[in-house]
């Protein structure tokens, strides 16, 4: 199947949103972890991911975003809920 290109202006917050959920339920299957259904309002400590599936979770999304805010961010308050996660990663993507 081929998906037409759209601009990446367009489609920059959408894609990093599925992005950030496909990985969490991905590694979640790997890992053979139940984890929450995933919206905005859920914490990331009761997502059901532990402390190696966030590491997995951050090294993908480097590889398929091609960036780590983590690493860039002088901001010393960390997400604490899933739309917080995607909102961090939104932004330093802007």
């Amino acid at each position: 199947m081929y998906l037409a290109k759209m601009p990446s202006e367009s489609v920059t917050s959408v894609s990093v949103r599925l992005t950030i959920f496909s990985e969490i339920e991905r590694i979640a299957a790997e890992q053979k972890l139940k984890i929450q259904p995933l919206h905005d309002d859920l914490l990331l400590a009761d997502s059901g991911l532990d402390s190696l599936g966030f590491a997995t979770l951050v090294a993908r999304l480097e590889d398929h975003l091609g960036y780590d805010p983590f690493a860039t961010s002088g901001d010393l308050d960390f997400p604490v809920t899933l739309g917080d996660f995607v909102r961090f990663y939104e932004n330093a993507a802007a």
